[in-house]
Parts: structure tokens; C-alpha cells; sequence
């Protein structure tokens, strides 16, 4: 099995430590566009440190001077097709990319569907797929020069990797549309004034201190009830109140630990920090 922290990737880098995971974007000099080895990658990244609960809560933060310019225009140039591909039908050709586009956007929709809570830290430009992209983190924290840009109307295309389905519920529709429509940058204050960005700080370093003290206190959670509450979250923000209610009730009837409770209680009373059970590694295969 792979070990994230030591595996040598293109696009990230990837430190553990104190329950939390760091995963960095690290190419700075490229503006950290999304390259081929990037939509890979990060998946694969993600779903280990999920998957095999090597922590409870994942920061990703960026390096230089913008925290990602989107998508790398050469993977529009092609190199995915095959000549056979090219002289098929359209119509066979159009299945088969819908099928792709669904590809890409389980590489965002992991963060989403990681067991654990994923914060983002954003410097500079937030451009086009970084916006498909921190819009599936959990919690999001911006500096004082981070701007957001739905570039995809820039170019001539409309974004399809889940800025939409879930900007919508994060911010009002109204800004949504003009962004969409017009390409306008948005900066980190406005933002914050939405509810885009739960924070805005002076410079980078604070940004990632305050993601990291953040995730280490999720990480001192009682790791079933962080991770109920984002089931819970995630259900309730695509359900109804009624639906919403009813699954709590179901969790909590299967789920609901009076020892981690206690832990909790005890440790209180004791004036010391709670020790709780990591999520189990998840299974599949036979």
C-alpha cells in the first residue's frame, strides 16, 4: 500500500502530523494549474488519507503567489483521445464524455465525501477549477489578496466540475450568476461578506497557522461525532428538513457512543485532553 507522506507526486506534498494531514499544492513557478498528473493525483491522495484513516481532519493550502490559476490549458490541447475515439459517432463519443466529465468531478467530489472535514487555505487567484475545487472543502479561509474567478466563461465554456450545484448552496444565487456570467473577480472581502470564506487573513503564513490550529482542534474531536456531523451536514444541505431529521435519528439510533460521551465527560472533569478511537480503515475488498 502507498504511503502518501513519502510517495513522490507531481502536483502535491503530503506531511501527517498530530491527526492532521497537509496536503500542499507545489507548483508554484506554474501558477499551480491543474496539469493531467494533478487530476491523478489528488484523488488518489485524498482517498488514502480517508479511506485508511491516517488522520481526522485535512488542510490543503497552496505555495507562492496564487493558490491555483485552474485548469492547465494544455490539457484542453487533447492527448486523451485516440484516433479511433476521433471517427466514431458523436453521439458515442458524447457518452463516453460524460462519463469522463463524471471522472473529474469525483476528484473534486472526494473532498466532499471524505469522512473527515477538509479546510482550505487560498492565497492570490482562485481561478476557474480551484473554484469547482475549494467549493467542495468543508470550511474555507482566504488572505487579504486571495480573489475568486469563475474563469470558464473567460474561455468560452461553462464550468462543470461542481462550482454550480454547490456554490449555489453556499453563497446567494444572484452572486453566483454574476460571476458566471461576467468572469469578474470577487476579492477575499467580499467574499467573506457571503459567507464564501469563513475568514480573511493579512498574510499566507497566518492563513495556513490558522487552518492548522483549526484542524488540530477538529482532530481532538471524538472522531464518530465529527464525522456524524458532516454526513449530517452534507444530508441536510441536499434534503429536505424532514428527510434531514429522520436520517439524524437513524444515525444517531446506530451510532450514538455513550463511552465516547464519557471520554469526553471524564476527561473534563480530570483537566486533561480526551483520547478517543480513530475511525476504522474502510474495506474494499473481500
Amino acid at each position: 500500500m502507498t504511503d502518501v507522506t513519502t510517495a513522490d507526486f507531481s502536483c502535491f506534498a503530503v506531511t501527517i502530523e498530530d491527526g492532521v494531514a497537509h496536503i500542499q499544492l507545489k507548483r508554484p513557478e506554474a501558477m499551480n494549474s491543474m496539469s493531467r498528473e494533478f487530476w491523478n493525483e489528488l484523488p488518489v491522495i485524498v482517498k488514502d488519507i480517508d479511506h485508511n484513516a491516517r488522520a481526522r481532519c485535512i488542510v490543503i493550502s497552496s505555495t507562492g503567489k496564487h493558490f491555483s490559476a485552474g485548469m492547465d490549458l494544455a490539457v484542453f490541447g487533447g492527448g486523451g483521445s485516440t484516433s479511433a475515439n476521433q471517427n466514431q459517432d458523436r453521439h458515442i463519443n458524447a457518452e463516453q464524455q460524460r462519463h469522463h466529465i463524471a471522472w473529474l468531478q469525483d476528484c473534486f467530489g472526494c473532498l466532499d465525501d471524505a469522512r473527515i472535514p477538509v479546510i482550505v487555505a487560498i492565497q492570490g487567484g482562485c481561478i476557474g477549477g480551484a473554484v469547482d475545487m475549494t467549493s467542495a472543502c468543508d470550511i474555507r479561509y482566504a488572505t487579504e489578496d486571495a480573489f475568486f474567478c469563475i474563469q470558464e466563461i473567460n474561455i468560452g465554456m461553462t464550468a462543470d466540475v461542481g462550482t454550480f450545484p454547490r456554490l449555489c448552496k453556499l453563497i446567494p444565487e444572484g452572486w453566483v450568476r454574476e460571476m458566471a456570467y461576467t468572469g469578474r473577480r470577487m476579492p477575499a472581502q467580499k467574499a467573506k461578506e457571503i459567507g464564501w470564506v469563513n475568514e480573511v487573513f493579512p498574510t499566507h503564513e497566518a492563513c495556513i497557522d490558522h487552518a492548522l490550529v483549526t484542524a488540530r482542534l477538529i482532530a481532538g474531536k471524538a472522531p464518530l461525532a465529527v464525522t456524524g456531523s458532516k454526513v449530517m451536514i452534507n444530508y441536510a444541505r441536499d434534503h429536505t428538513l424532514k428527510d434531514g431529521l429522520d436520517y439524524i435519528a437513524v444515525w444517531q439510533t446506530g451510532m450514538f457512543s455513550g463511552a465516547h460521551m464519557g471520554e469526553a465527560f471524564t476527561a473534563k472533569a480530570e483537566k486533561r485532553e480526551p483520547v478517543f478511537q480513530d475511525l476504522q480503515p474502510l474495506k474494499h475488498g473481500m
